[in-house]
């Protein structure tokens, strides 16, 4: 009996403690999903704690500066001035939020398999330093069963009893870096529990932060949703990669053909073709579904032909590229290629797995010469999976448009003047019909 009220009584005073924001929040990760949540739990109201391994991000906040390009400073600093963000690389400290949220990566192991190992090694690190009566969230993208299977098991090697002693409950990460109408508060957050007084805290937690809460009835619901959402969208874009690749044999324009068909105010949406899959989510969750698929011995056949069909994108723009080149008499090999725009989508500074990597190595084997203009990346991250040569990206004058026997738009960044890029240019090889627009000088353009 004196257990049992023990219990009542952890969770109540949590649940009081997030009620009335008195609650300590805790962000693990402060990358492109945690430091816009750092931002709106400051916002509502709560102190927060946010926790990275690196210390050269810890020490940027702790100056007031924000790494993110469409995150702004200000807020940091009024945050520290005002006491209530700590930016810390200490994991000794986990110990003393009320409430931590995961948000560390979920890449692809080289046989392209889930890698937990950010997960798991988060995990442990909580299980050293967790106390009684902490609620942990994990937000990182992950296939159904991880939480309970994964996460549990390690954080029970703290002594502390799960679902009584510490509250657990998942609801995936949702951002859209860079669009201001789908900041991190304006965006619905699903949210499942390992039981029902982890949900109902996890609720508690995030109501304040956001426009809306969706309880669902499990961790692993909440996680197959945020499957759902971005195999939806890869199946989709695969379609449209597929119709370019017959449209442009046609003799079709497929920018067109999906203008008219936007026209439609029912049973259409609009997804649109490019150079390939990038960002964090929707080139690495279809993976997660299918690998989990094969532990239950069920194939996903529809899943892995997108996936398939995605990853072809970046060799079909390079046989494009050629085949441009060679109308004017030239080989790829010893050519100058000038590609526009290496951030995964238009005007954010995110390259994760930015199909423009994998067309900067596929032209390198072909003997290319390879530069790049970025106006959000001035200089080329190491990147996990490709091989490419640390680039500083080139200033986009006349002269160096004028330099390259190709100019490839990889990504349509707002900062681009395309009739400038059109009229100095050479030759213009596009991914992302960004020079629709662009009257003059046509004859240079090649859709791709």
């Amino acid at each position: 009996m004196a257990n049992a009220q023990q219990t009542i009584s952890l969770y109540e005073e949590l649940l009081q403690a997030l009620q009335q924001k008195t609650a300590r929040v805790g962000v693990i990760g402060l990358g492109y999903v945690g430091l816009p949540l750092v931002q709106a739990f400051l916002r509502c109201g709560f102190p927060v704690m946010g926790f990275d391994v690196d210390s050269e991000k810890v020490a940027q906040l702790r100056s007031g500066r924000s790494y993110i390009k469409h995150i702004g400073s200000d807020w940091i600093r009024t945050a520290l001035d005002e006491e209530r963000f700590v930016p810390t690389d200490d994991m000794g400290r986990l110990s003393e939020p009320d409430a931590i949220l995961i948000c560390v990566p979920t890449p692809l192991s080289e046989s392209r398999d889930p890698d937990l190992s950010y997960v798991e090694g988060t995990a442990r690190e909580l299980a050293r330093h967790v106390r009684r009566g902490q609620l942990i969230v994990l937000e990182s993208t992950t296939y159904p069963g991880t939480t309970r299977q994964v996460l549990v098991p390690i954080l029970a090697e703290s002594g502390l009893e799960v679902g009584t002693e510490l509250f657990v409950a998942y609801s995936p990460e949702r951002e859209d870096p860079g669009n201001p109408e789908h900041s991190a508060p304006r965006i619905p957050k699903v949210v499942g529990g390992i039981n029902q007084e982890s949900l109902q805290l996890a609720i508690a937690l995030y109501e304040h932060a956001v426009v809306r809460v969706v309880p669902v009835s499990s961790c692993e619901v909440a996680e197959a949703c945020k499957i759902l959402e971005n195999t939806y969208r890869s199946v989709n874009i695969a379609m449209v990669n597929e119709l370019k690749v017959l449209f442009d044999r046609m003799g079709i324009d497929v920018w067109e053909v999906i203008e008219a068909a936007k026209t439609k105010p029912f049973g259409f949406q609009a997804f649109y073709p490019g150079p390939g899959l990038g960002g964090h989510c929707i080139p690495i969750d279809p993976f997660y579904l299918s690998w989990v698929a094969r532990k239950y011995e069920l194939p996903t056949r529809f899943i892995e032909l997108a996936g398939e069909i995605n990853s072809s994108m970046p060799a079909y723009v390079v046989q494009k590229v050629a085949e441009a080149l060679n109308d004017l008499g030239k080989p790829v090999r010893g050519s100058r290629i000038g590609i526009l725009g290496v951030a995964y989508k238009k005007d954010v500074d995110d390259p994760r797995e930015s199909p423009s990597f994998k067309l900067m190595e596929l032209l390198l084997r072909r003997g290319a010469i390879i530069s790049y203009n970025d106006p959000h990346i001035p200089v080329l991250p190491a990147m996990r999976h490709y091989q490419v040569p640390r680039l500083a990206s080139e200033d986009l004058t006349a002269d160096w448009l004028a330099s390259q026997d190709c100019i490839l738009i990889a990504t349509d960044h707002s900062a681009y003047d395309w009739d400038f890029i059109v009229r100095h240019a050479h030759l213009v090889v596009d991914t992302r019909n960004a020079t629709r627009d662009v009257r003059d000088h046509r004859h240079k353009i090649r859709k791709a």
